[in-house]
């Protein structure tokens, strides 16, 4: 990450940090799992996933200290950091399993610890490991993450860069209340709490209008206007960009002054205390996306998640990490970016979502002149809930997916009861990816993509084993993800 994001006394906590964690993995090792995900993504149900396929022996052939039996068992321990939240586990694995609905969205961080006891694959390093590895699984928004960039900016690049975003595309429209309210004000008047409120609140609902399921757009700094919290009505989260700003510097006790002292403030507050205290102690970190989403809104919705997962990669330094890193700052040495639903397509498309993924991914590192190193992209599942069939149409064989759709979803005019089974062709992902990115370059904001049919389905009904035993929740790829994580760790 580059210096300017960090304070001097920033990076000198950061290093302390670094070196405390370091002395405490001599007696412990540990490694820190960052899980965040881009709207709706789904990182609660795939934190809830992973735990319960390894505390419950799940199918995890693609995880090889699993499937060679190298692991001899599996336990959720106190987690070390008393002052975040526990990840609630039990309440989420209750959601899915028990009664079939998708556990709610965390909206601030949470915490798990997971530890393994395992036999090295080699007799060396037996002899030197303690053959056991702690995973402190960090659960965070990502739209924490997407402010990050935010500390490199002043108040005036904010404001130039967010009203050049709002200029463009549908975001056009959905800004215009925001716009035509900030352009209606002298930035040079006197501050007024009134007028800041105003404009905070008009910004938030643009915001918001952007995160809408219709939109499904990403790029929606700062984060917590979209989840404050006990943040809520200050004035950290009472300011607004504004437009046409110019390079002047701005009275004293005027609004414009109001606006750069609380967006500073914002950033004292918010970004840089997550940025320290969590973010720069990850080792490694997966990034979930909705891909599905963005190709069903069309090219704009994908040139949207290429721009946020271009500011996403530009936070992180994936690099190996040593004794001097420690000291100058911990590098997050694997990221993982994965698209999830794949379970909403035939597995014939699960390559093509991959692919798709890839190529934004790859655009993105390109643009922020990355390596790509220690980046991986996959398309998964965290939890499966369709199943796979073929259906006859006249002389043609169409292969579907069947589940349980949820309460009020409606297909060809049918709603749903959430009770009834039903097959749905989900459509075809094309085979060549470039036709989306031509589609996408060439500025074709109102064309669609191939229609992909998303139906939300409900967690699957979970088989028992002759003696009562739940069995582990069935997903697409977890092993693997589990593999590149992880695997290392447990050579």
């Amino acid at each position: 990450m580059s210096p300017s994001l960090t304070t001097f006394k920033d990076d000198a906590l950061i290093a302390l940090d670094s070196l405390t964690d370091r002395a405490g993995n001599l007696l412990n090792p540990t490694v820190r799992l960052g899980v965040t995900g881009l709207s709706r993504a789904g990182k609660t149900v795939f934190i809830s996933s992973l735990v319960h396929n390894l505390l419950h022996g799940g199918r995890l052939p693609l995880f090889e200290a699993v499937r060679s039996g190298r692991v001899s068992s599996i336990r959720l321990e106190p987690q070390p950091d008393d002052a975040i939240p526990r990840f609630q586990y039990e309440d989420h694995i209750q959601a899915l399993v028990r009664d079939r609905i998708w556990p709610d969205s965390t909206r601030a961080i949470s915490e798990l610890r997971l530890t393994i006891e395992y036999q090295s694959a080699s007799g060396w390093n037996r002899y030197f490991s303690a053959g056991r590895l702690s995973i402190d699984i960090v659960d965070y928004p990502g739209e924490w993450l997407l402010d990050l960039p935010l500390l490199t900016q002043d108040y005036r690049a904010f404001s130039e860069n967010t009203a050049a975003l709002a200029s463009r595309g549908v975001r056009r429209e959905l800004a215009q209340e925001w716009l035509s309210l900030a352009g209606s004000i002298d930035a040079s008047a006197p501050a007024e709490e009134a007028t800041a409120r105003r404009l905070a609140e008009a910004f938030t609902r643009y915001l918001r209008a952007c995160k809408s399921d219709e939109r499904s757009l990403s790029t929606l700094p700062p984060g917590r206007f979209l989840m404050p919290g006990d943040l809520d009505g200050s004035p950290a989260l009472t300011f607004a960009p504004l437009p046409k700003l110019g390079e002047a510097r701005f009275p004293k006790g005027s609004l414009g002054a109001m606006m750069e002292r609380r967006f500073e403030a914002y950033k004292n507050i918010v970004v840089r205390p997550f940025f320290r205290e969590h973010f720069a102690r990850l080792d490694r970190q997966i990034v979930l996306i909705d891909a599905l989403q963005a190709l069903n809104r069309g090219p704009e919705a994908i040139q949207d998640l290429e721009r946020a997962l271009q500011d996403v990669l530009a936070c992180f330094r994936p690099g190996t990490n040593s004794i001097l890193s420690s000291l100058l700052g911990k590098r997050i040495d694997k990221v993982l970016v994965a698209a999830t639903k794949a379970d909403h397509l035939h597995h014939e498309s699960h390559d093509r979502l991959e692919a798709i993924t890839r190529r934004i991914v790859d655009r993105a590192i390109h643009r922020i002149g990355m390596t790509g190193a220690g980046i991986d992209v996959m398309a998964m599942a965290s939890v499966r809930a369709t199943r796979e069939a073929t259906v006859r149409q006249g002389s043609e064989t169409l292969p579907v997916i069947t589940g349980t759709p949820m309460e009020g979803e409606e297909i060809g005019g049918e709603i749903f009861d959430g009770r009834r089974d039903t097959a749905i062709f989900p459509g075809d992902l094309p085979a060549e990816t470039e036709q989306i990115f031509r589609q996408t370059e060439a500025g074709l904001a109102q064309q669609r993509l191939p229609h992909l049919n998303i139906v939300r389905f409900r967690p699957p009904k979970l088989d028992e084993t002759a003696s009562g035993a739940t069995l582990s929740i069935p997903h697409i790829r977890l092993d693997r993800a589990l593999q590149f994580l992880l695997g290392d760790r447990l050579a």
